[in-house]
């Protein structure tokens, strides 16, 4: 077992997962995992390991996992990917071993049995057991990640460009543009719209039959906008917008605190109605 080392992957999901089957075919013991993209800290006898994506040998430890506790949890591992936090690649390793280990486990097994742990096919309690500190960080991570998923539904601001395009952008806090795609094509099925994230440079193009990602050249959101050729009636649409918003507020029960609460402030210049 080579003890202690420093793996990195490209940052792919499916190179997770090939990361995953390595581990257990070495059996590595893996300190750390960096992405290619990022520059490693030099350490003193580091063993560093690169891990090549493998789509099959990716998609063989996604099989047992969906086999054993089913689409729910690669729902949750995914959101974890999503966060794209600092500690989401080691966390989903360590979740990945603790589910497999403890779904193996007929001690684990027959001791959640009649337990109130809700149990499911295969992996038992295991998913719902957050005395696991690795189970109950994979379960507020997905917390999180979904609420960003539901707030980006509420808070995209389609707006029209002179080729009829519509246009919106975004810069959530995690990844979530990939989770809300089916929403927005499955609402707006009549029209071309792009949703582009400014924060990773990458977007959503429906051209009324398919969703494309693109990356435009400048991924500046200040110059994106300049450089696009508005709708001429843009303008008054989005003072119409504007007016609505001020002719429904109550000013007697404006309550700020509760309002940045539910509508935070790093959302308000993708707003129309705050600009």
């Amino acid at each position: 077992m080579r003890a202690g080392i420093i793996v990195t992957y490209d940052g792919s999901w499916l190179g997770v997962f090939t990361l995953v089957f390595q581990v257990y075919a070495h059996r590595w013991d893996v300190k750390e995992i960096v992405k290619s993209s990022e520059k490693v800290q030099a350490q003193l006898f580091a063993d560093i390991t690169t891990v090549i994506t493998d789509e099959q040998l990716a998609n063989r430890v996604l099989k047992s996992l969906r086999e054993s506790f089913g689409n729910e949890l690669i729902q949750e591992l995914y959101y974890v990917f999503l966060s794209e936090l600092p500690e989401a690649d080691l966390l989903l390793l360590k979740a990945v071993q603790f589910y497999f280990a403890k779904a193996k486990d007929p001690n684990y097994q027959k001791n959640i049995k009649g337990s109130n742990l809700r149990t499911q096919a295969g992996g038992g309690g295991v998913r719902h057991n957050y005395a696991e500190d690795t189970v109950l960080q994979v379960q507020q991570i997905g917390r999180s990640v979904s609420r960003e998923r539901h707030r980006m539904k509420a808070f995209i601001r389609f707006e029209k460009m002179n080729d009829g395009l519509y246009v919106a952008f975004i810069a959530p806090d995690f990844n979530v543009l990939p989770l809300i795609i089916k929403h927005f094509r499955d609402r707006y099925t009549d029209q071309c719209w792009l949703i582009y994230d400014v924060k990773r440079n990458f977007g959503a193009y429906y051209n009324l039959h398919t969703v494309e990602e693109i990356i435009l050249e400048d991924g500046d959101q200040g110059q994106a906008v300049r450089a696009i050729s508005w709708d001429a009636e843009e303008a008054l649409y989005s003072d119409l917008w504007k007016r609505y918003f001020r002719a429904v507020n109550i000013k007697e029960r404006k309550n700020m605190k509760l309002h940045i609460q539910e509508v935070p402030r790093r959302y308000w210049k993708y707003l129309t109605e705050k600009k």
